[in-house]
């Protein structure tokens, strides 16, 4: 009897173990399923979404002033709308949600380096191939904008590059413009120096795709920039050495893009960048070190001088933050 309720018992393991397998199968299977099921490859826009994804160049009108903002607009998971924005300053905020109702979006956002309490509140709708709509700052005052799709900026083929151009010429400065009277720009003994907080300097000539080769020099707790195309800046910034790497920091381009390493000389030593844009494609080259390597740049950085991506823009130099020192600033432009 023992020996008939141990061979019932092993036969009863056994169809146990079966059935064990093929729930297991079956769980892998559905698994598979459910990993495919959220594939983004295969994912469904909504259709009132369609239009709306993407990159918009945003210009607002501030008090008669046009500005420039961006944002990005795109799909999480099924049918949840989240992505970027990036106001007249500072750097690009993450939206996490952005709510759409019989095709008008809105979105907040919190302040950033504007201060005060309370939320930003975008908001808009497509008309046409347009964007409409309004920013409402933290303050309550209101401004209306439009926006444009950001261009792709594809280049193909290899690039070929031009002759170089001393953008600094070692004496004066002729070529350049400042943003604004109040001008802290010198030059002294070979070296174009701001003094202190003042006006930005931009460059009277405008380009596309370029090399620039700079070398420069900043104090304790300084704090530039070097915007290409007036359109997007890379990071000057007294930035502690033992600081892990980031897109507010010495290399990064401001929001978007972080170095792979930290590699600043520090203040009061000589720093080199040599930066390479062709199209939206970065690659940073800082004190020796590839920091960066054909990064796509998203869109506009904060302080831009306007959205027009698709055109050509000067080479501009950071000076409302501290004072900085440049004794090197060519650029090889692409034919």
């Amino acid at each position: 009897m023992l020996k008939k309720y141990v061979c019932y018992g092993f036969i009863a393991c056994l169809v146990s173990a079966s059935l064990a397998a093929c729930n297991n199968a079956k769980d892998t299977k559905e698994e598979k399923q459910e990993e495919e099921v959220h594939n983004p490859a295969s994912q469904t826009i909504p259709d009132e979404a369609k239009s709306l994804l993407g990159r918009w160049d945003l210009t607002v009108d501030k008090e008669g002033k046009q500005v420039p903002s961006w944002i990005e607009i795109k799909l999480s998971g099924f049918n949840t709308l989240v992505g970027y924005y990036v106001g007249d300053s500072g750097s690009s905020r993450p939206v996490s949600h952005i709510t759409l109702e019989n095709g008008k979006f809105s979105f907040t956002v919190p302040p950033q380096w504007e201060g005060g309490e309370g939320d930003f509140t975008i908001q808009g709708e497509l008309t046409g191939e347009t964007l409409k709509g309004s920013v409402t700052t933290n303050k309550g005052n209101t401004f209306s904008y439009t926006g444009v799709k950001a261009p792709y900026l594809n280049r193909t083929g290899e690039a070929q590059w031009g002759d170089a151009i001393e953008l600094f010429n070692g004496k004066d400065l002729k070529g350049w413009k400042t943003s604004s009277d109040d001008n802290q720009w010198i030059v002294k003994d070979g070296i174009l120096i701001n003094q202190k907080a003042g006006a930005n300097l931009i460059t009277e000539q405008k380009f596309e795709d370029f090399k620039l080769l700079a070398e420069f020099r900043y104090a304790e707790g300084g704090n530039s920039g070097i915007y290409l195309r007036g359109r997007y800046e890379v990071q000057i910034e007294d930035s502690p050495k033992d600081r892990h790497p980031g897109a507010l920091y010495f290399g990064g381009v401001y929001g978007f893009l972080s170095p792979n390493a930290m590699v600043a000389a520090g203040p009061g030593e000589w720093n080199t960048y040599e930066i390479t844009l062709r199209g939206r494609l970065v690659t940073i080259v800082a004190n020796g070190k590839t920091i960066i390597s054909e990064q796509e740049i998203p869109g506009i950085t904060g302080g831009a001088l306007d959205s027009k991506e698709g055109e050509p823009g000067p080479i501009y130099l950071q000076g409302d933050h501290t004072g900085i020192e440049f004794r090197k600033i060519t650029i090889i432009p692409a034919k």
